[in-house]
């Protein structure tokens, strides 16, 4: 698990738990000892009541029901019974009783004693019985029992509400819990979000936004962010410096050899090598620069500016081939690439529809969807088979040697938009029948954040 968000509703959740059910567990004990307590102090009252009674009408037996007078003895089977026992035998019980009886005594206890056992409608009951000397000197034996039906319905009713009040305990314990943690990680979200526009933030973040604990980090990232800004920036430099160092002996080279094809000579085979060995170091000046960019760089292209130039020159270009060029594209559309590169995946890519074209290039571009951008370059030529679609894109790759050309075009315009989070996409055009090349490209920002 590596989300801090999780680690921390997780384990306060378990937490929670583990309190509310020792709390629960707790309470509840606390509660039914509680209840026993005064159970048992109900039952061992009303013993006493009827131990006072049989004292006081042991001469009249008859006027026992109306000595020990609680209401719940005259109800059948209410769950409260007495029963009073004699020496001889006699039995004496309430009314509530009816024709059962409660167990004999066991002994000649006069220390009340507790004991369990089942009652008339098979129920538990809780008795409290003793021997009791009266008047005459006799020793009569006096028993209250109660139903623990009652007491285990009290229990379970006791439960329930301490289960709901606990149940709504732990969801507002939860609540607060995500409160919490939303209020703690506030800072770090806000760190995750300036971190994932780091590209978009000039002079990178201020530490004083941030908590003191998270500060240190904020530093780092600070300066983390601005060496990789030189890096980038020395990494593209050198490689145009380098590839301009060597456009000087290249051109030198091909004027030679143009001299020496003016003479006569056959240098047909040094020209071609000559023109591989421009395109791979092209190649490689475009890796070094697709290596030296960050998909999230806070650069913009206005696609007006761009392909309306781009529209311009090829258009001159088809007009001297006998050829059409259309373009179609909304005003106001940015994509998040350099100018530079851009340019130079357009021109690769229109370079290469135009040469195959039989009579017609077309270009669209308009957004989709999912708020990207889609060029579509389109032409009317052979087009490429599906199963040489994947080696287009390749280095070197030539499917054709019938035209002039090193094979490099699209794999250098493949470098340069995965570069910037885009994707090349072949296939065949539907409308004009030959190869339809589709570029996906992020939009980029109307304006820097502030």
């Amino acid at each position: 698990m590596t989300s801090l968000r999780a680690r921390a509703v997780t384990g306060g959740i378990l937490w929670a738990v583990a309190i509310i059910v020792l709390g629960l567990a707790g309470l509840s004990s606390y509660m039914t000892s509680q209840a026993q307590a005064r159970f048992l102090d109900v039952l061992e009252t009303r013993h006493s009541q009827a131990v006072v009674a049989v004292t006081n009408n042991s001469d009249t037996t008859d006027g026992l029901d109306r000595a020990i007078g609680d209401l719940v003895y005259q109800v059948p089977l209410s769950g409260q019974y007495w029963q009073v026992e004699t020496e001889d035998g006699k039995i004496y019980a309430s009314p509530s009783l009816v024709e059962a009886r409660l167990p004999a005594a066991i002994g000649r206890s006069e220390v009340a004693q507790r004991r369990e056992f089942l009652g008339p409608n098979n129920e538990s009951l809780l008795g409290i019985g003793r021997w009791v000397r009266v008047r005459d000197g006799s020793l009569w034996h006096v028993q209250v029992a109660a139903s623990l039906q009652s007491f285990d319905e009290e229990q379970m009713d006791l439960r329930r509400t301490l289960l709901t009040a606990f149940a709504f305990v732990a969801f507002m314990g939860v609540l607060g819990a995500l409160a919490q943690v939303a209020v703690v990680l506030r800072p770090l979200n806000k760190l995750r979000q300036d971190v994932s526009g780091k590209w978009e933030q000039d002079g990178g973040m201020k530490v004083a936004d941030y908590p003191v604990e998270v500060a240190p980090l904020v530093n780092d990232i600070n300066t983390l962010m601005e060496r990789n800004r030189d890096i980038m920036r020395r990494s593209r430099r050198q490689a145009a410096d380098l590839a301009h160092a060597i456009k000087t002996p290249s051109a030198i080279m091909r004027n030679e050899l143009d001299m020496l094809m003016m003479n006569g000579h056959d240098v047909h085979e040094a020209v071609d090598a000559l023109d591989r060995l421009d395109a791979q170091l092209k190649r490689s000046f475009a890796r070094m620069r697709a290596d030296g960019t960050d998909s999230t760089m806070v650069v913009a292209t206005p696609l007006d500016v761009a392909l309306g130039r781009m529209q311009r020159a090829f258009n001159a270009l088809a007009q001297n081939e006998g050829k059409t060029f259309t373009a179609s594209f909304d005003p106001g559309m940015r994509v998040r690439m350099d100018q530079s590169d851009f340019e130079e995946v357009m021109g690769n890519l229109l370079d290469n529809a135009l040469k195959w074209a039989a009579s017609e290039v077309r270009l669209k571009a308009d957004l989709t969807k999912d708020g990207q951008i889609m060029i579509t370059i389109a032409d009317d030529g052979p087009g490429i088979p599906k199963e040489e679609i994947a080696k287009a894109t390749q280095s070197g790759q030539r499917l054709d040697t019938s035209k002039p050309g090193t094979g490099l075009g699209l794999a250098i315009a493949h470098d340069l938009v995965h570069a910037y989070g885009g994707k090349i996409l072949l296939s065949k055009d539907e409308a004009l029948g030959g190869l339809a090349v589709h570029l996906r490209l992020p939009v980029a920002a109307s304006k820097r954040p502030d």
